[in-house]
């Protein structure tokens, strides 16, 4: 089944419970924000303002400030792309299939932003790993579960468990590359690209 038609997974509106709303709305725009023009040129204040949380609320959740932030906008976008993963494995039939349905989603979620951001955790990773310990962790957490997942699909399809597991880890490595291209290129070509060559490897 096709993912087309689908709206992504939203990095910046999520329905939340009312009590949890400013702690919520906080990560959610901490995550886009990172994502769109990354961790370092984006300030509390911008924050504060664009999630309509009280200051109070942002030390209250994190006291740790911007680097607390950074630790639950890349776990929270980790988990929406697992989910997204995980949606779009039940749905095919093969690895192959698996990786034109993601080169898809990924294509659809750039083109709907224009091309001004990328992978929802690399801006943050390339700008605080390894030196933010709690972020490394995260985003490491978040990588290996998307190859959790990927390998999976390859073992049902009959490889051997260390197989899928490094092909797995391809298929992330070479979409994630792809991202960075296709921003720059403002293209999806390059994520379709890496799908077609990875399932040519048979």
């Amino acid at each position: 089944m096709s993912p087309r038609g689908r709206s992504p997974p939203q990095f910046m509106e999520k329905p939340v419970s009312r009590a949890a709303l400013h702690k919520e709305n906080l990560v959610q725009t901490a995550m886009r924000l990172f994502r769109r023009q990354g961790f370092a040129a984006t300030g509390l204040q911008q924050i504060l303002t664009e999630s309509g949380a009280p200051k109070g609320s942002l030390y209250h959740y994190f006291p740790g400030g911007k680097d607390a932030l950074a630790v639950a906008a890349v776990e929270l976008a980790g988990r929406l792309i697992s989910e997204e993963l995980d949606r779009l494995a039940q749905q095919v039939e093969s690895p192959e299939a698996l990786l034109a349905a993601y080169a898809d989603t990924l294509g659809r979620w750039m083109e709907e932003g224009r091309f001004t951001s990328g992978s929802p955790i690399t801006t943050v990773l390339l700008e605080c790993a390894p030196r933010n310990e709690a972020v490394t962790a995260v985003g490491r957490a978040a990588h290996d579960d998307w190859i959790r997942i990927i390998a999976e699909v390859y073992r049902t399809a009959g490889l051997e468990a260390e197989e899928a597991q490094e092909r797995a880890e391809m298929a992330i490595i070479s979409f994630e590359g792809a991202l960075i291209l296709a921003r720059v290129r403002e293209s999806a070509a390059p994520l379709h690209l890496v799908a077609r060559r990875l399932a040519g490897l048979g």
